[in-house]
């Protein structure tokens, strides 16, 4: 790493880190209350845009869709987790 690149495994700890902050974050909450709590909504989105969901969670700059995001935390985020607990693992 003597010319400056980060390698590529600290970029899989960080987002497995984000994709557990999301978790731990709306862990016991269904979509309504996690739409309500706007600190647990505004934390969870700054993770989410980090791994990659950006394009998926934002539609012509015009807001964001609480039914696209609740989607990715119920359902892709967990599933991004195991695979990327898979990668980390087979790469030590």
């Amino acid at each position: 790493m003597s010319d400056g690149v980060r390698e590529w495994r600290f970029y899989v700890d960080d987002m497995i880190a984000f994709a557990e902050k999301v978790l731990a974050y709306t862990a016991g909450l269904d979509q309504p209350a996690f739409v309500a709590n706007t600190l647990v909504y505004d934390a969870t989105l700054r993770p989410h845009m980090i791994v990659a969901t950006r394009n998926r969670l934002i539609h012509a700059y015009l807001g964001i869709d609480n039914d696209t995001l609740w989607s990715i935390v119920v359902t892709d985020v967990p599933a991004l987790l195991t695979t990327l607990r898979t990668v980390r693992q087979h790469s030590s």
